[in-house]
């Protein structure tokens, strides 16, 4: 059986940490490790527990989500980040994804739902609500990488296609009859041609040049 998927919890609210772990925490592949009441303490705890995923809230005392999002990429912290928010404004979506946020759901989320999209980010997915999609669409209008698809291979100019489709590196490289190595090297290149700073803004880049799925 494989090792189930490591939780951090972080939200200044008591009781909502505490229903996100009672659910949780009767999922046979999801642990919750630890939690966290704000940004700061969600950095350090993150750095001591290697979760495998940290659920983050974005409006807390002291360091906000997005803040503590942006220390963990500094730090070079492998956890991917699952906002979990009531807030919805483009104001606060933007930043979180351009932060390094690898997905994005609402409180009000129906639990079972939120099982998914912890186990979806994990897997390697990018987790976009649509209207959170078309937030960060209408934001990158004039995004760096802008014009430079040409400079992309063929083969990167798949594996592009392919992140925008939603697939993790395995499931590119098994699609593409690849390793996954080759995966990584092809979507690091990928942002560096693009001036892109994640797999998110790849996605959307591919969306607006039409060479998603």
């Amino acid at each position: 059986m494989a090792d189930p998927i490591k939780v951090l919890l972080v939200d200044d609210h008591q009781v909502v940490r505490r229903g996100l772990r009672t659910f949780l925490e009767v999922q046979d592949d999801i642990e919750v490790v630890g939690e966290a009441a704000d940004g700061a303490e969600g950095v350090e705890r993150a750095e001591e527990l290697k979760p495998d995923i940290v659920l983050m809230d974005v409006k807390m005392p002291g360091m906000d989500g997005i803040d503590a999002l942006r220390k963990l990429r500094e730090r070079n912290n492998p956890a991917r980040v699952l906002i979990v928010t009531s807030f919805t404004e483009q104001r606060t979506v933007v930043p979180a994804l351009r932060a390094g946020a690898a997905g994005y759901v609402y409180k009000d989320v129906d639990p079972d739902a939120l099982a998914g999209a912890i186990r979806s980010v994990h897997a390697g997915h990018i987790l976009l609500q649509p209207e959170v999609a078309g937030a960060l669409l209408a934001q990158e209008e004039n995004n760096s990488g802008q014009g430079r698809g040409g400079s992309l291979t063929e083969r990167e100019r798949e594996v592009l296609g392919l992140i925008a489709d939603g697939r993790s590196n395995r499931e590119i490289a098994r699609a593409l009859v690849l390793s996954e190595k080759t995966v990584k090297t092809h979507v690091s290149n990928i942002l560096m041609k693009l001036d892109l700073a994640d797999r998110t803004q790849a996605a959307l880049w591919a969306v607006r040049h039409g060479m998603a799925g």
